[in-house]
């Protein structure tokens, strides 16, 4: 008897999906160089990691988000492990492991400042103070300019929340 895609084929669709993006907030996070996801065995095992506590739970995701469920179950391995991951060479690398889970969270992902600091058990206040002190460091590094490493919309630099500075943004800028 045939009930359709079971829970199998659904998670491996959802793999299908969202596993490069979610490899990519991983390689942000471990600040691992990577240009390949060879290139970046932490990252790899990080997401590994989500994505078997995601598959375990599959069942009781109905109805919630698995992208979501699975990056804060990626931040909170980071979390744990994010001694093991300062200082990588990557564009994050000079960020400390709770600076990085901010950046990657606010201005990557698009994660609401409430909503961040809920999930890192932080005052939103501390959120702001941790991402502009972020980007501050990034923008002074040598090379960081318009087109460096500390490039893109932070913060104060437009709306905050999901969209900021997305194209749509700046189209609607541009018209009024």
């Amino acid at each position: 008897m045939d009930h359709g895609p079971g829970p199998y084929a659904e998670f491996e669709a959802f793999v299908a999906g969202a596993a490069g993006r979610l490899l990519r907030v991983a390689i942000l996070l471990t600040a691992e160089p990577a240009t390949t996801a060879e290139d970046a065995p932490a990252a790899r095992g990080l997401l590994g990691g989500a994505l078997a506590r995601t598959y375990a739970n599959w069942r009781r995701l109905r109805g919630d988000d698995p992208y979501d469920y699975t990056r804060q179950e990626l931040c909170a391995a980071f979390a744990r492990t994010g001694r093991r991951h300062h200082g990588g060479s990557g564009v994050l690398g000079p960020l400390g492991p709770l600076e990085r889970l901010v950046v990657v969270l606010r201005l990557y992902e698009g994660v609401a400042e409430e909503v961040t600091a809920a999930q890192l058990g932080l005052a939103p206040e501390r959120v702001r103070a941790l991402c502009d002190r972020a980007v501050a460091g990034l923008r002074s590094r040598p090379g960081a300019g318009p087109s460096g490493p500390g490039a893109g919309p932070g913060p104060g630099s437009g709306p905050s929340g999901p969209g900021s500075g997305s194209r749509s943004d700046t189209r609607h800028q541009e018209a009024a």
